[in-house]
């Protein structure tokens, strides 16, 4: 029977200390509610939601765990940043925001 080539001696990928992008990592640009002004776009994976946030679109929280997507205007920056339920963000431009943008 032949011998086996021994593999090069590597550390498999799930063993990498790198860490994890979160979601989109540099974002993609979207009209917004208003459908007037950009905005930046970031989809953030249910396993790097650890905090509870409050939804602008249907004013119910999104509990941590839960995938979503994190928007705010091209020209304010990350700090005005919101966090919508991903049903939310797609049916933006069908019904009125409950909550404000300031």
């Amino acid at each position: 029977m032949p011998r086996r080539k021994p593999r090069p001696q590597q550390s498999p990928a799930r063993f990498r200390r790198e860490p994890r992008p979160l979601g989109d990592v540099f974002g993609r640009t979207e009209p917004g509610p208003g459908g007037g002004e950009t905005y930046i776009v970031r989809t953030v994976p249910g396993s790097r939601a650890t905090k509870t946030y409050r939804c602008p679109g249907c004013d119910h929280e999104i509990r941590p765990g839960t995938a979503h997507i994190v928007a705010w205007r091209e020209h304010d920056g990350e700090d005005d940043r919101r966090h919508w339920h991903t049903g939310c963000w797609r049916g933006r431009h069908t019904r009125t925001i409950t909550r404000r943008w300031s």
